[in-house]
């Protein structure tokens, strides 16, 4: 299974948001691998997980690893989530540049791994 195939699977509607997720991910982290991990859209650098992302009848899970989560613990405080996951509701504005600074953090910290 592909990402474009994971996708497909869903309403048009929520395809456009996984669409735009996904390409949101891509720019923020260009040097990642696509991959389908745990069943879910994964992008992988260094051949670690750096990101996930999924699909949902109510919402979009995001899931920055914990580190990911904490360094934006206010600026996520507002949604449901749990130590490795955030929830956003489909029903409301999807925050498209948070996600891209929590993919840009996550793209630092495992950067630094590498030095």
């Amino acid at each position: 299974m592909t990402i474009d195939d994971y996708i497909a699977g869903f309403p048009e509607d929520v395809q456009a948001i996984l669409q735009k997720v996904r390409a949101t991910i891509r720019k923020a982290a260009p040097a990642a691998e696509e991959a389908i991990k745990y069943g879910i859209p994964t992008f992988v650098q260094s051949g670690r997980n750096l990101v996930h992302f999924a699909g949902y009848k109510k919402h979009l899970g995001f899931y920055p690893a914990p580190s990911g989560l904490q360094a934006f613990a206010r600026e996520l405080s507002k949604y449901e989530g749990s130590k490795g996951a955030v929830r956003f509701p489909l029903d409301q504005k999807i925050p498209y540049a948070l996600i891209r600074d929590i993919t840009k953090f996550r793209v630092k910290e495992e950067n630094a791994k590498d030095r």
